[in-house]
């Protein structure tokens, strides 16, 4: 994204980000279109599954990295497919050993198949085991306004509210949470899960968030390297209407031009 006056630049761990876009790995058809849609998102950090993905920890087996080099992207290792803190932990310290010592993770404790909606108690226990064990870590959680302070109390980097539930494409759900989220944050607010298009990303960055994490919406997509792409500029345009302000909501209408000086 190009520079905007009187913009802060995106940050997450100490360091500066162009692109308010991340973007996920799985879902695609194969590691050509993962590596043509991530390139075309424009994103700088990359999620991925640690439990489903190999990077590293099964020889012989294709390696996402190899379509993903982390000398040009961020990688974010994030823990899908964990349903209690334990679990999350290890994976994490896993990445960490595969990845070199890499702390920058992506905690997702989930409470059930069919919702994979945030198991926020489970998620508490690993968030405070990870930011002690010196994890940057950034959190995948409900929209509790409450829960989403906790968080980053403890130490959480970033918090991120589902937007609505993941896979779904709902899009924003409860943009009142969201707000009352971003009006106390403390950290970087991220909405993560649930964007099904372009609109639903512009909308989450005209609310104020810092950044919007998405993989499905653009996996999914019929044309999904065409989908990153959209997503790309959504994003930019969200933030700069943020930047810029949007007019006041009117119950009447308003002439656009001035009615002074007409000619009688």
């Amino acid at each position: 994204m190009s520079q905007v006056r009187n913009d802060k630049p995106f940050t997450l761990a100490g360091r500066a980000y162009q692109s308010r876009l991340l973007v996920g790995t799985g879902k695609y058809k194969d590691l050509d279109e993962t590596r043509a849609a991530i390139e075309a998102s424009g994103a700088e950090i990359v999620t991925v599954a640690v439990r489903r993905t190999n990077i590293g920890q099964n020889p012989g087996e294709p390696n996402l990295l190899d379509v993903i080099s982390p000398s040009r992207y961020t990688i974010l290792p994030n823990t899908a497919g964990c349903y209690d803190a334990e679990d999350a932990v290890r994976t994490c310290r896993l990445a960490r050993e595969l990845l070199d010592g890499h702390k920058l993770v992506k905690l997702e404790v989930l409470a059930d198949q069919k919702t994979l909606f945030p198991n926020v108690i489970e998620t508490l226990k690993a968030a405070e085991v990870l930011v002690k064990d010196g994890f940057d870590v950034m959190v995948y959680t409900s929209d509790d306004p409450i829960i989403a302070r906790r968080l980053a109390e403890m130490g959480c980097i970033a918090v991120m509210p589902l937007a609505g539930l993941i896979g779904t494409g709902l899009g924003i759900c409860n943009p009142y949470n969201l707000r009352i989220i971003l009006e106390e944050a403390t950290v970087p607010v991220l909405v993560d899960a649930g964007v099904g298009t372009a609109s639903d990303a512009t909308i989450a960055m005209e609310l104020g968030c810092e950044a919007v994490l998405m993989n499905s919406a653009i996996a999914h997509a019929q044309h999904p390297v065409m989908m990153a792409e959209a997503m790309k500029y959504a994003i930019e345009a969200g933030r700069l209407a943020y930047l810029a302000g949007r007019m006041p909501k009117k119950l009447y209408a308003s002439a656009s031009s001035p009615l002074d000086g007409l000619i009688r």
